[in-house]
């Protein structure tokens, strides 16, 4: 059987929480569903707008609103600085949208991740002053650690409104205003917000204060389709306030109420924008803006979201729909050699052949990279974590190949490239994209070893399960060893992958109604955990597709038909040929084919419970 830990325990309909008793009249599965998710009254499901928290428990907001208020009616040259990510195409797009129709003149910048790097840098601030001779610089997800890049601006007289969610200790920079959940002395409820949910808040309370004033105003909510792509595509903490945004934005998208960069995006897809789910936006809409700041310049993506001319968005979007192909050939070879590098560490004769000095007599630079990373990974108490470096890897890219490794081996891993792939001597800068595991927090981690080692880390930020950083190349080792030893003081526990379960379906549960119904039932993802289940089922028959895919057609007690499951990706060299029961971990899905829909199990993990 599978080693499995319950999201909630109860069975009964009178255990439950008095105020979900309701839901389990209709739903006893749905009801243990909410339970379980930490839900105890029937008002945090609320979607309605209004139970939004105010904006006014934001520090700086107001500041910020009073400053945008005075720059708008002055007619003061606005520059919006972005990153290159989703979230901050999303938030540089909703600034240049709610902002023009306020009357505002306002243009953007997204520094080039090649040139100039992340953030409110010196440097981009001398770009933007020498391009656009902006009065005022307003950050979108990005800003809380740019102390010099906001002395820079304000040396030139430009007034600075930093907006952004990265998390830091620090003291924040003296910019005229800052608003940011995260930010030491901020009491705003939600510390959830991702950048462009912040972006919201500002416009949102500028547009109510320009509206009692009888200026030109915008319904800043007509832009929640933006809101619900970066919030997902960041992979922001689904807390009540982030699910009420998500819900209207992708409402608003299945009726067609969004702009037409998403339409477009979606037609390149090939996707019915009825039928989007929020899981869309990450796995769909995200990966696709997130190739032009990935592979070229994130202005195609932002331009994208900004057109109001269907030709111009459906261009772009063909754009953004080739450059998403390079990047999962870039990302495909990435893998595998990151792969071929974690099997060879961990081998003994790997081990045996470093001790021996084999690899040293004609190693490159490249060799003793990677020799570093065994001898972190040669420990006493096993791997504690995966952190990897080549000269010729893709800094677009190590972000999506951190978080596979993270994956498939379930340790923190942290992918490094050259900051610029022309320079790898010892002096270069490269850049690390790190994703960690539950109960390793992966910012503060990298935190303490630059508390460590001041002279290690050049600079870093980021959040509990995803963190970037620069370093120079000859201190990749040392980091590796200060990595470790942080890792080293972990108890056992935090690396043992613990895997959930919503527990047991009803028979009645088996069905296409309920499988839509839980499917619209909230906003699913992370933080809200999307539904998965477990139950015992007898084998009927199996295929084996593409040597790579396992089909299975099941019975269960009291389903009348045949149930058809999937385990996609399912080492076939490990399925016993004589199961007769099996012990499934799954998701309900709908398989759409030739225009037909049937029940689906989407397996995620898999024991052989009896043999035939």
């Amino acid at each position: 059987m599978l080693n499995l830990t319950p999201r909630y325990t109860s069975t009964r309909i009178d255990e439950l929480p008095a105020a979900l008793q309701p839901f389990a009249a209709q739903s006893f599965t749905l009801a243990r569903l909410y339970a379980g998710r930490g839900i105890t009254a029937p008002d945090e499901l609320e979607t309605s707008l209004s139970g939004l928290l105010p904006a006014e428990a934001l520090h700086g907001v107001i500041e910020a609103v009073r400053l945008l208020d005075v720059a708008i009616d002055e007619r003061q040259r606005i520059l919006i600085v972005g990153d290159f990510d989703c979230d901050g195409a999303t938030s540089t797009a909703l600034m240049m949208r709610a902002l023009t129709k306020m009357g505002a003149v306002v243009d953007f910048l997204v520094p080039d991740r090649f040139k100039y790097g992340y953030g409110l840098t010196p440097e981009i601030v001398e770009l933007g002053i020498e391009t656009f001779q902006p009065d005022m610089i307003v950050t979108v997800d990005n800003g809380i650690s740019s102390h010099e890049g906001v002395a820079r601006a304000q040396a030139d007289g430009i007034t600075v409104i930093i907006t952004d969610h990265h998390l830091t200790t620090k003291e924040t920079p003296h910019a005229e205003a800052v608003v940011n959940p995260n930010q030491l002395g901020c009491n705003f409820a939600s510390k959830a917000l991702v950048g462009v949910g912040v972006a919201f808040y500002v416009l949102g309370r500028l547009a109510k204060l320009r509206r009692e004033a009888s200026k030109s105003t915008v319904q800043v909510s007509q832009y929640l389709d933006l809101v619900a792509l970066g919030t997902i595509a960041d992979v922001g903490v689904l807390d009540k306030n982030n699910r009420i945004l998500v819900h209207h934005g992708l409402s608003a998208i299945r009726q067609g109420r969004c702009c037409m960069g998403i339409l477009a995006l979606l037609e390149q897809a090939g996707r019915d924008p009825k039928q989007l789910h929020a899981q869309d936006f990450g796995f769909v809409l995200g990966p696709r803006i997130n190739a032009a700041g990935r592979m070229d310049n994130m202005r195609i993506g932002i331009e994208c979201l900004l057109t109001e001319d269907w030709s111009t968005a459906q261009r772009l979007a063909q754009e953004l729909e080739q450059l998403n192909r390079t990047r999962r050939h870039v990302e495909g070879e990435m893998r595998a050699q990151a792969d071929s590098i974690v099997q060879a560490l961990a081998t003994e004769d790997n081990k045996d052949d470093r001790a021996n000095g084999d690899s040293d007599n004609n190693a490159s630079n490249n060799d003793i990279i990677t020799q570093a990373v065994s001898t972190a990974k040669a420990n006493n108490s096993g791997a504690r974590s995966i952190i990897l470096y080549q000269d010729d890897w893709h800094q677009g890219v190590i972000g999506i190949v951190a978080g596979r490794l993270k994956e498939s081996h379930y340790l923190p891993s942290i992918v490094f490239a050259p900051a610029d792939n022309e320079q790898t001597d010892e002096d270069s800068a490269i850049k690390g994209s790190a994703r960690s595991i539950a109960g390793v927090h992966i910012r503060d981690t990298i935190e303490q070893v630059a508390e460590r080692y001041p002279d290690l880390i050049s600079h870093f930020g980021g959040h509990a399960m995803a963190a970037g950083l620069t370093l120079k190349r000859r201190n990749f080792e040392a980091f590796v060893t200060a990595f470790n030893e942080v890792m080293a003081q972990m108890d056992d526990e935090v690396f043992a992958e613990q895997k959930f379960t919503d527990g047991p379906l009803q028979a009645s549960d088996f069905s296409l109604w309920f499988a839509e119904h839980l499917a619209d039932a909230s906003i699913w993802g992370h933080g809200f955990a999307p539904p998965i289940f477990d139950g015992v089922f007898e084998v009927l028959s199996f295929k084996i597709l593409k040597d790579k895919h396992l089909k299975l057609s099941l019975r269960y007690p009291d389903v009348q038909y045949p149930i058809e499951a999937i385990y996609f990706n399912f080492d076939n060299e490990a399925w016993d040929y004589r199961a007769k029961q099996v012990h499934l971990l799954f998701q309900l899905d709908i398989n759409e084919w030739n225009g037909k829909q049937s029940l689906q199990l989407m397996v995620k993990d898999l024991a052989v419970v009896e043999q035939g």
